[in-house]
């Protein structure tokens, strides 16, 4: 009975379309009236104590850095890095924007802002060249949400919070699945744009490539750093939120000087709303989260896959398609924060590995932000390309088949997680 008074009370109150923070905690007083526990204090209690975690001080700098790098001009330069790269190839300009995709969500973290940043430079760019616009800005969203995937991520950062899981651990196990995600949509990239007639740009020269790569040096050595630090415990992921924002601030002011002291404060002002609100959210559901361990929803759900315990991937594929199907209809961070601690006790039992899981379960979500009929990373493209809605969701479709397929090899085949793991940790 608990269970349907937890799912009415919380999908109910979504489909009224109270915010997501509010409908948490909304959720968490019905529970406790349900359990004749019922008092104000502990919801202010668990707020408080779930916002006041150190780990949590990485999500603004992640997201001031992120600020930092578009306002700084490292953004720009990375894409044309990738220009001179791959731009030659035939279906190039495609090829680029995975390739920056890539590159910047080792610097970001954040799906939506990648997105945003690729749609606005490339789109332009291949509209003129002759692309099917709907395409490239399905590609853009497809590219976009590897972000959450390789590290440094905010996703890892919110479910190793909710789930008591390895951040570092996190960080490390989604290096590979995001490159696998890559070539997929380079794979699928070229599969469907062979038949377009559009002329490759032109082959830049051995000169010209270093040039490129010299202006991009700069912001190329960002991922090193962070990711380097990580590796070998020079600093925590936390310290590393604070140096890729005090980095990306060195180097938009004083070597790119596309940052100017005037905008500082906008730019601290667009970080610190995304932060309040990713915060506020986590907070709230910190309260529906005690609640539903003091509930004993776990085990409640445990009995219904019991049968599965004995086989964890068949376990893996019935836990990813329920996240899967929450992801259509829900953002990132409230997806996680619902169902990690419901599942986590269930893959604990099973004997999965967490951060296996953790990995698999952050990607779903992600493929999520660019599944109708929610797609947020969909919506942020469609905005900035200027293209409807409807035909950005034509577009995504071939690469997010390809997705999935990533996905699906990961269920079945959890060594392609686990074997760079064990290596790079």
């Amino acid at each position: 009975m608990i269970i349907l008074v937890f799912i009415a009370s919380l999908f109910g109150s979504l489909a009224l379309g109270i915010p997501v923070a509010f409908a948490l905690m909304f959720t968490g007083v019905i529970l406790m009236t349900y359990m004749d526990i019922f008092n104000t204090q502990i919801i202010a209690q668990q707020m408080i104590t779930g916002a006041n975690t150190f780990t949590l001080l990485a999500i603004p700098f992640f997201l001031l850095a992120g600020e930092l790098m578009n306002a700084g001009g490292l953004s720009k330069r990375i894409v044309n890095f990738a220009i001179a790269c791959v731009g030659h190839i035939q279906g190039g300009l495609g090829i680029v924007a995975i390739f920056a995709a890539v590159i910047m969500a080792s610097l970001s973290g954040s799906a939506a802002a990648d997105s945003a940043a690729l749609a606005a430079i490339l789109i332009p760019m291949m509209r003129e060249a002759g692309y099917h616009v709907p395409r490239a800005a399905g590609l853009m969203a497809a590219g976009g949400v590897i972000a959450p995937v390789i590290p440094p991520s905010i996703a890892f950062i919110i479910f190793g919070v909710a789930a008591n899981v390895s951040i570092t651990g996190l960080f490390m196990g989604g290096i590979v699945p995001g490159l696998m995600m890559a070539f997929a949509l380079v794979g699928m990239w070229m599969f469907v744009a062979r038949k377009e007639n559009v002329k490759p740009l032109p082959k830049r020269s051995g000169k010209e490539r270093l040039q490129a790569t010299a202006k991009a040096g700069w912001a190329l050595m960002m991922p090193v750093i962070i990711l380097g630090g990580i590796r070998f415990g020079v600093f925590t992921p936390t310290e590393a939120a604070v140096i890729a924002a005090v980095y990306a601030l060195f180097v938009g002011m004083f070597i790119y000087r596309e940052l100017k002291l005037a905008d500082l404060y906008a730019v601290f002002l667009r970080a610190a709303k995304t932060t309040s609100v990713v915060l506020f959210l986590v907070a709230s559901a910190l309260v529906t989260s005690w609640l539903i361990t003091r509930a004993n929803i776990p085990a409640e759900v445990g009995r219904f896959v019991e049968p599965l315990i004995d086989n964890p991937k068949l376990l893996m594929l019935v836990i990813i398609m329920l996240v899967f199907v929450m992801g259509t209809v829900l953002d990132l961070a409230p997806t996680i924060l619902i169902l990690s601690p419901v599942l986590m006790p269930i893959v604990r039992m099973a004997e999965i590995d967490p951060i296996y899981f953790g990995v698999v379960f952050v990607m779903t979500t992600c493929i999520g932000l660019m599944t109708p009929p929610v797609g947020v990373v969909l919506n942020v493209v469609s905005g900035v390309a200027r293209v409807p809605l409807g035909r950005v969701i034509g577009g995504v479709m071939p690469f997010l088949l390809a997705q999935v397929v990533v996905l699906a090899l990961l269920i079945a085949f959890p060594e392609l997680v686990l074997v760079p793991l064990a290596w790079l940790r």
